[in-house]
C-alpha cells in the first residue's frame, strides 16, 4: 500500500514540510481501504513530527482523486459500510483536518466524491482551471459519507452545498473559486507548483504555535457528525436503488431507480 500513497519530506529555509501523494493514476486515484488507512497513519505520524510545518496533498496523473473506489465498497453489507468504510474514512480525514500544521490541497485534476471530501480536509486549496469538483454520489444512489455534506455546507453555504450534493453535477474550478470552495485557480500544473511553493514558503516562515492555535479556533466550526454520516451511508447502501446504481456504473449505463 505504500506504493499507492507516497510520503515525502522536504526542507524550506530550514523548516520541514511533508507531501502526501495519491499514487493510483491508472484508477483515477480512487481510494481503497488500504489507502484510507494509510492516510490516517500518515496524519498520526505527521502530528507527532514537530519538524513538519506544512502538509501538501496531491494526486499523481490526470486526477486529484475520483473518490472512493466502487470496487472497494460496492459489495459491502450496510454494517460493513458503516463500520469498515465510512467511519475509518471519516477518522482519517478528520485526523488530516485536525493537524496543527496547515494543509494544502494541490488539485491537479478532477476532485470528485471522496476526492473532494479529502480536499475539504485541507486548509488551503488550489485547483488547475481544467479541474472539476463535485459530489456525484446521488447519481449512484449513495451519499457523500465521509463528512462531505456537512463540510461542503461549511465551505460554501447550505444552498450551494445542496446544489452540489442533491443535483450531483460537478462545478468548474472557476465556479469553485467564486463559491469559496478553492482559494486559487491557476492555468496549469506549473502554475499550481508556483502557488503551492509560495504558500509553503510563507507558512514555513510563520509562527507554528500561532498557526496551531488559529487552526484550533477554525476547527470549532466542524461538528462531529461521524456516526450520523455512517448511519446514513449504511441506509443508502441497503436500498435497491444503490445496488442498481452500482450495477449501472459497472455496466456503463444510466441507472433506473425505483425509489426502493
Amino acid at each position: 500500500m505504500d506504493t499507492e500513497i507516497l510520503y515525502t519530506r522536504h526542507e524550506d529555509g530550514g523548516a520541514g514540510w511533508a507531501e502526501i501523494t495519491l499514487n493510483r493514476p491508472e484508477k483515477g486515484n480512487a481510494l481503497n481501504r488500504g489507502m484510507v488507512g494509510r492516510l490516517g497513519e500518515l496524519a498520526e505520524e505527521i502530528a507527532a513530527d514537530g519538524a513538519v510545518r506544512v502538509v501538501v496533498l496531491r494526486g499523481r496523473g490526470r486526477f486529484f482523486s475520483t473518490g472512493g473506489d466502487i470496487a472497494a465498497w460496492g459489495a459491502l453489507t450496510p454494517e460493513e459500510m458503516r463500520r469498515d468504510w465510512i467511519l475509518p474514512g471519516i477518522d482519517a480525514f478528520e485526523r488530516i483536518a485536525g493537524l496543527r500544521q496547515p494543509v494544502i490541497a494541490a488539485i491537479n485534476g478532477h476532485a470528485l466524491g471522496g476526492g473532494l471530501e479529502l480536499a475539504l480536509a485541507a486548509d488551503l486549496r488550489v485547483a488547475v482551471r481544467r479541474a472539476k469538483l463535485g459530489a456525484p454520489e446521488v447519481t449512484l444512489g449513495m451519499i457523500s459519507g465521509w463528512g462531505g455534506v456537512r463540510h461542503l455546507a461549511e465551505a460554501v453555504g447550505a444552498a450551494r452545498a445542496a446544489e452540489m450534493t442533491l443535483v450531483g453535477a460537478p462545478v468548474t474550478a472557476e465556479t469553485a473559486l467564486q463559491w469559496g470552495l478553492v482559494n486559487a485557480v491557476v492555468e496549469d500544473e506549473a502554475a499550481m507548483e508556483r502557488q503551492v511553493g509560495e504558500w509553503v514558503s510563507k507558512l514555513c516562515a510563520n509562527g507554528p504555535i500561532a498557526m496551531k492555535l488559529t487552526k484550533r479556533l477554525l476547527g470549532t466550526m466542524r461538528a462531529d457528525l461521524r456516526h450520523q454520516h455512517a448511519e446514513a451511508a449504511a441506509q443508502a447502501l441497503a436500498t435497491e436503488d444503490c445496488q442498481e446504481g452500482v450495477r449501472a456504473f459497472r455496466e456503463k449505463r444510466k441507472p433506473v431507480f425505483g425509489n426502493r
